[in-house]
């Protein structure tokens, strides 16, 4: 029975973030400020490469494939301009925040289910369920600013 507590509980928080994370204005997330920017020892995503993401973070579940009318699509086209890129890299930090948030909220899962179960049922939320998201968005927004960037750079010198 608390396991099955414990499914409801995350289940909730799930339904519940998707709701904020669409709700809440992207512009409030600042991709140049702490937390998104990227940390020095990141080197830019590149020591995320030794964690081979760029091979399965395809293969990982993708709200904007499950509710596509809701969230951006994820993949790029050829010729991004500007405008989309912004958005691309702002959809990168909601998507960090709102799993850190649940990595947090997900604690709850412990007092719910206090003992060894719980806590392994939480780890495997936690590392499954929200940090690989983490990773992934810390991984593609150093490439993503880059472009967006040299954009901008390119634009500024035309003008």
């Amino acid at each position: 029975m608390p396991f099955l507590k414990c499914a409801c509980y995350l289940a909730g928080l799930g339904v519940l973030s998707f709701l904020l994370g669409r709700l809440v204005p992207k512009i409030w997330f600042d991709y140049t400020r702490f937390p998104y920017r990227a940390f020095s020892f990141e080197r830019d995503g590149k020591v995320y490469d030794a964690l081979g993401i760029a091979r399965w973070q395809s293969r990982v579940p993708d709200m904007s494939r499950v509710f596509p009318k809701l969230m951006p699509p994820k993949k790029l086209s050829a010729r991004p301009d500007e405008q989309t890129l912004l958005v691309m890299i702002r959809e990168t930090c909601a998507a960090e925040a709102t799993h850190a948030l649940l990595m947090l909220a997900g604690l709850g899962v412990i007092f719910i289910w206090p003992c060894a179960w719980g806590i392994l049922l939480y780890l495997v939320y936690a590392i499954f369920g929200n940090l690989i998201f983490i990773l992934i968005q810390r991984y593609n927004r150093p490439r993503l600013v880059r472009l967006y960037e040299r954009m901008r750079m390119k634009r500024s010198k035309e003008a």
